[in-house]
């Protein structure tokens, strides 16, 4: 694709930055290891560097091959992901990582279309993958991407609208340096995070500044432009603690929700907070009708911020008088709760809560 004149000198720019001045750091930058970036790409997918770093290099300890973590149980690596959140994502990474150690015998896909195949892996990642490991010729366009080409051209489309989304994709490929596309796609997604950045842009010592035409009409904070946001809805969780002999009753969430794969208690959820006497009348009612049991303990509300989503969780800690197994439940001892991966919002009530206090 031919370049204008203000695209051609902007990429001549930017890579003129990325040469001299850009100095950031990362284990993954110069790699080559497709397995390497799709893993670092994929955990930085919602995540931010500074957490996503010790889980990267976690992984790559526990996992150094595809073939090493198509190998795993799902408990395991759901565990080592545990915190990281957007629970799909480690889904569709072992997936992929089978696919890839069965169907492809071992051998990472080497085109765009082939890696896009994977599961779990977009137009972002596939183009990231393609272009810093085999040095094909795709843009990446992510939210550091939108943010620079919006504020460098002054660009009010919003970023996921259908028009702004392929303009912006046609964009970044027109600015592409199609002759070193993993270098360009560096340097621009470092200049998004340490100079163009989201609040606070460096602008007065922004190597790009004399040309930039945010800049110069005064309009740098407010691009790029948005779409409405989505209303954020709240949820209660009222989770039963049962207790028979040292065994905990828990369960795998299997259904397409958040957390999915992940292990809870017995789950009751209602439309808003319930008090301690609407609890007991509620369980009775609805979940623990044929049990025998006795409330030890009710928790005070924890709470998890989720995208559009905050969770409101309260624990209560029965104590049941005789042994019975609801449908897709199980007993797991005590001591095994911690090998086993639980959502933050309830590994959080066990650290605070039942295993400091004693009942």
């Amino acid at each position: 694709m031919k370049k204008d004149s203000a695209t051609e000198k902007f990429t001549q720019l930017l890579m003129l930055w990325h040469k001299k001045y850009n100095k950031r750091e990362m284990p993954w930058k110069g790699e080559k290891d497709p397995y390497k970036i799709w893993l670092s790409e994929v955990i930085l997918q919602q995540t931010r560097v500074e957490q996503g770093l010790d889980y990267y290099l976690r992984f790559l300890k526990a996992y150094p091959t595809v073939k090493k973590l198509a190998d795993a149980s799902d408990n395991e690596v759901y565990k080592l992901w545990e915190g990281l959140g957007y629970y799909s994502r480690c889904k569709n990474l072992l997936s992929a990582a089978r696919t890839i150690a069965g169907e492809k015998k071992g051998k990472f896909p080497n085109t765009y279309q082939s890696i896009l195949e994977l599961k779990g892996v977009g137009p972002y990642t596939a183009a990231a993958i393609a272009s810093f490991a085999f040095d094909l010729p795709y843009a990446v366009v992510d939210g550091n991407v939108n943010r620079v080409l919006s504020r460098y051209f002054n660009i009010d489309f919003a970023i996921d609208s259908t028009k702004g989304k392929q303009f912006f994709n046609e964009l970044a490929l027109e600015a592409l340096d199609q002759g070193a596309s993993a270098l360009y796609n560096q340097a621009i997604m470092d200049f998004g995070a340490t100079v163009c950045k989201p609040q606070l842009p460096l602008c007065s010592d922004c190597f790009l500044q004399k040309s930039c035409l945010s800049l110069k009409n005064g309009t740098v904070n407010a691009l790029p432009v948005k779409g409405k946001k989505i209303a954020k809805k709240h949820r209660w969780f009222y989770y039963i603690v049962a207790e028979y002999g040292n065994k905990i009753l828990v369960k795998k969430r299997l259904n397409k929700d958040i957390w999915q794969n992940l292990h809870e208690f017995i789950l009751l959820e209602t439309e808003s907070y319930l008090s301690p006497e609407q609890i007991d009348q509620t369980l009775a009612i609805k979940e623990l009708e044929n049990l025998k049991y006795k409330i030890i303990h009710i928790s005070d509300s924890f709470k998890q911020q989720l995208t559009h989503q905050t969770v409101h969780a309260v624990f209560i800690h029965i104590k049941m008088s005789r042994k019975i197994i609801p449908e897709g439940m199980g007993f797991a001892d005590k001591d095994d709760l911690l090998k086993l991966a639980f959502p933050r919002l309830i590994n959080g009530y066990m650290e605070q809560e039942f295993w400091s206090k004693q009942f």
